[in-house]
């Protein structure tokens, strides 16, 4: 895209691609296949500062902006969109939230480990019980001198198994109650802080995702992020931010299944000449370029805002209801032109297709995205 000739962008675009061909391609089935989340993979990610890419260099990270994050996911995701979602979800979710909300002093406890990739970061706030309605969940804190004591599980966790320390959503007030969430950083190894079931899942297969389980976990009060009862807000900010995440790796799923399918339809020959010359594929592969490009436009006109520090909820939203909607359409017509050999593991468009459904799903689903956009534009 022209617009995206910047020269500090196009190198780590690069960086990030050479680190994908190098140390992803080759695992990319093996790890799909086995469910392997690939723990090395991270801490080497975390040396090239992709795990701290927006936190600042005095803490530790690369100091970027959502401009270099966006085309870090996008790259890597075009590889394997597994490894995509993990980066994503380890920096916008955890850390950021830490870096967002923390006081200094909380900060300096947690987020060098995180930006470095020392440590791994999970997220929680859904349940089994409560998906989009987060503020009925069930995971309780209960005030106990200067400690908190949690009981309760969250489910469908990025990172509940490997992960080194998470952010966790709780219900400090009544059931239904507005105010009535708080967050806390829950550190593994603390006493009735445990993981349970790892999901087995139709795409997204290397990234890893289970339950997180509190049986009587005590934290100290140092451990809380801000204020009693901003939990649930900050939890909308953090999302916020997040669905640039999945509309960045949404992106990179699209271009992935649009790349392949351009080449085969190129190499595939049919009736004496190259497939991608009957109208039939050649339409299809203009409405994918449009659709990426597109999507493309969307993201970063919500990062230019997040950037610059202004409202960007409705086109967060919208980036990551076109993008994810649209990077489902892109996989389906890829396997489409790959005919019977798209149906297969042989080629990568198979998984792109499995991998894609998610993004409509996860960190808000297209219906919730609409629902934002269409009270935010039509509120007074």
């Amino acid at each position: 895209m022209k617009h995206l000739e910047n020269e500090n962008i196009q190198l780590i675009a690069q960086s990030a691609r050479d680190f994908a061909t190098q140390n992803i391609l080759p695992h990319v089935m093996e790890w799909d296949e086995s469910q392997t989340f690939p723990v090395e993979v991270f801490k080497k990610l975390g040396e090239m500062g992709f795990m701290g890419i927006l936190v600042p260099e005095e803490l530790g990270g690369s100091g970027l902006s959502y401009d270099e994050y966006i085309a870090i996911v996008d790259e890597i995701s075009q590889v394997d969109p597994s490894i995509g979602l993990s980066v994503a979800a380890h920096n916008s979710l955890c850390t950021n939230h830490i870096l967002t909300f923390a006081t200094e002093e909380q900060k300096q406890r947690w987020i060098p480990k995180l930006a470095t990739g020392e440590w791994i970061g999970a997220w929680g706030l859904t349940e089994h019980n409560t998906g989009s309605d987060a503020g009925g969940m069930s995971t309780t804190a209960v005030k106990d001198g200067d400690e908190w004591v949690i009981n309760g599980a969250k489910n469908f966790i990025t990172h509940a198994i490997s992960g080194d320390v998470a952010v966790v959503m709780t219900r400090t007030g009544e059931k239904g109650a507005k105010n009535n969430a708080t967050a806390f950083v829950v550190e593994k190894g603390t006493p009735g802080f445990t993981s349970g079931k790892k999901e087995n899942k139709l795409g997204m297969r290397a990234s890893e995702t289970a339950e997180l389980i509190f049986d009587n976990v005590r934290v100290s009060d140092e451990n809380r992020l801000g204020e009693v009862g901003e939990g649930f807000k900050q939890a909308l900010t953090i999302l916020d931010g997040g669905r640039i995440s999945i509309a960045a790796l949404s992106l990179g799923i699209a271009k992935g299944a649009y790349k392949a399918a351009l080449k085969y339809s190129k190499e595939r020959h049919q009736f004496g000449q190259p497939i991608a010359n009957f109208q039939a594929i050649n339409f299809k592969l203009a409405e994918m370029a449009t659709e990426i490009e597109a999507s493309e436009l969307l993201i970063y006109k919500a990062a230019y805002l997040k950037n610059n520090q202004q409202p960007m909820s409705t086109e967060g939203a919208m980036a990551k209801y076109f993008a994810s909607e649209a990077c489902v359409r892109i996989a389906n017509e890829a396997v489409q032109i790959f005919g019977g050999y798209g149906y297969t593991k042989d080629f990568p468009v198979e998984k792109f297709y499995r991998d894609s459904k998610l993004c409509t799903i996860g960190e808000g689903t297209t219906e919730i995205q609409k629902l934002v956009i269409g009270r935010n534009i039509t509120k007074d």
